[in-house]
């Protein structure tokens, strides 16, 4: 659900920002964090943990919206507990709209504050940059 969603966001943030494309992936962390995540959700993400080869970083959200008023019941289904990722939709927009952009993506929890963790930390790595193809039959 959330990979259609950030296929179609892509094209609304694009209109409404007139961004260009981006020179590396730490330009597009800044352009995620400090564009994407206010224009959407009005918070701003604090980009941690940039690997040195630049093809990993990480977000992480001090305000989760999604999370205001939710609450994972601890004892009572310790299974869901444990695998419940209540904020995963971020992870499939996030990954839609890179992969509209030709940014193929791995993105994943690391901690999520809902699950009792510290702080909600959302990784990035990216696989590779898609080449620009025009579809078979379109010249």
């Amino acid at each position: 659900m959330g990979y259609n969603i950030g296929m179609r966001l892509i094209e609304e943030f694009l209109a409404k920002t007139g961004a260009q494309r981006c020179e590396s992936f730490r330009e597009t962390a800044d352009m995620i964090s400090k564009v994407g995540f206010k224009m959407f959700l009005n918070t701003v993400p604090q980009i941690e943990n940039f690997s040195s080869d630049g093809t990993s970083f990480s977000l992480i959200l001090t305000e989760n919206p999604l999370a205001e008023f939710v609450e994972l019941p601890l004892t009572q289904y310790p299974k869901i507990h444990k695998e419940l990722w209540y904020s995963q939709l971020y992870c499939g927009v996030l990954r839609g709209a890179l992969q509209m952009v030709q940014l193929d993506t791995d993105v994943y929890f690391v901690r999520d504050s809902i699950r009792g963790d510290d702080k909600t930390e959302i990784r990035l790595k990216l696989n590779k940059v898609l080449k620009d193809e025009i579809p078979a039959g379109e010249d």
